[in-house]
């Protein structure tokens, strides 16, 4: 895995194979981050990374310097393992939580600019995801949610749906924060 582009462009980074994580490929990255390249400025903007994994998606972010970049993993290994490679980065931005995505979303009030969330393939609820975010009202105005997900799941009927982008097998759906979701 290697970091894109921003101030540690091409920086490479090995986590352990003991990590129970399936890394989003820098090809899927990379367009990922020139969709929203074309909605923000990095370096002016909050982030959540649910499920983070390895961290992957958070450096990415931290390197073009978003303010504040939260990381959210169940597994106590992957959030050790992101805030060490973030302190040896000095991405001073990047904080980790280890704690459950929809305990998380369920109980925090934070509002933020972008919202990645990169849960399981397998898992069943993934819907539950924008719905979360959008009945607790986490994103700033103008802010945007993106899950990646699998070919299978199909979220084009959700309220907040904007468009879906397939990469080979990964498949960002991107959600967006609606005016008429101000008056709910």
């Amino acid at each position: 895995m290697r970091i894109i582009s921003g101030n540690h462009k091409g920086k490479q980074i090995k986590a352990p194979d003991s990590l129970p994580v399936r890394p989003t490929t820098d090809m899927a990255k990379e367009a990922l981050f020139n969709i929203l390249n074309n909605y923000f400025y990095f370096d002016a903007i909050e982030v959540l990374d649910l499920f983070a994994g390895t961290g992957n998606i958070s450096y990415e972010f931290a390197a073009r310097e978003a303010l504040n970049v939260v990381s959210v993993d169940i597994d106590h290994r992957c959030t050790d393992f992101i805030a060490k490679t973030a302190k040896a980065l000095n991405f001073q931005q990047v904080h980790t939580i280890n704690m459950d995505a929809f305990a998380f979303l369920s109980s925090h009030k934070k509002t933020y600019n972008v919202i990645f969330a990169d849960p399981p393939y397998a898992m069943e609820n993934t819907v539950r995801l924008a719905d979360l975010v959008f009945e607790r009202k986490l994103l700033n105005e103008g802010g945007m949610l993106v899950i990646e997900h699998p070919k299978a799941v199909d979220f084009s009927q959700h309220h907040n749906f904007l468009e879906q982008r397939n990469y080979g097998k990964v498949n960002f759906s991107f959600f967006v924060y609606c005016e008429a979701d101000l008056t709910k």
